[in-house]
């Protein structure tokens, strides 16, 4: 079945190119359609469309998009703030999407010092069947054939450790933010900035405001006294505005 999704706030393009996620692709043959080997969706003036689906998924993708979040109301607490106002109009349908936590943690392991195209082109590879493998999975592969370099004994010691328990994804969903932290800085290679993105895009805790060098730079020049009062709580959501904002521009 074909399900529509409406969303007060949604541009699948900027959502699936800002730095969040790295296995949507858009068609070449049909407009405004994104697939991830799987699912495909469809962009609409007032959401999106969900694509030969089965009813038992539509809950999965409500929660993906984060449809229970009022986003026009977000971008109005932000923009009491001129610098976020601005980043905000520039880019209206951001959306902070609710990603699988063991993906989100490989994916952004495999991000330092990365780009976008390299990372996205290293975890299709991984990807068995569209499909992105488990923690037991990604254990056994000789990750020596994927092109991650140094990243490869990172990428082995998260899945080695989430598979064997030492990491528990499931309770550090149930953490706040500062403990959910450091649990997954027990993972090699993990530093700060990678456990924010994935508290942020894993576990979303909005509260997880990861900073990499162009926030840094936005934090130098528009908020050297700290950040605006207005984002208190949902600090992850406006770095992603801020972050497309200076990186675009």
């Amino acid at each position: 079945m074909d399900y529509f999704l409406k969303l007060d706030n949604i541009d699948l393009q900027t959502t699936f190119n800002c730095g969040q996620c790295f296995r949507w692709n858009e068609s070449k043959t049909q407009n405004g359609v994104w697939t991830d080997g799987k699912t495909q969706l469809k962009q609409e003036k007032d959401g999106i469309m969900l694509l030969n689906i089965e009813k038992s998924n539509i809950p999965y993708w409500e929660n993906y998009f984060a449809a229970d979040t009022d986003y026009t109301a977000l971008i109005k607490q932000f923009s009491q703030d001129s610098t976020l106002e601005a980043a905000c109009d520039f880019a209206p349908g951001i959306r902070v999407l609710r990603q699988d936590p063991f993906e989100t943690l490989i994916s952004f392991i495999i991000s330092q010092n990365n780009n976008i195209k390299r990372i996205t082109g290293i975890i299709n590879k991984i990807c068995t069947n569209n499909t992105f493998p488990t923690p037991n999975e990604l254990s056994k592969l000789n990750l020596s054939e994927f092109g991650l370099g140094y990243r490869a004994r990172y990428v082995s010691d998260a899945a080695k450790k989430v598979n064997s328990g030492e990491i528990n994804l499931d309770e550090i969903q149930k953490m706040d933010y500062n403990r959910a932290k450091q649990e997954l800085l027990k993972i090699l290679g993990v530093g700060s900035k990678v456990a924010d993105c994935v508290l942020l895009f894993g576990f979303n805790k909005y509260e997880s405001f990861p900073k990499d060098v162009w926030i840094k730079r936005v934090l130098a020049e528009y908020y050297p006294n700290g950040l605006p009062s207005c984002i208190t709580g949902s600090e992850g959501i406006a770095q992603q505005f801020l972050f497309h904002y200076i990186r675009s521009k």
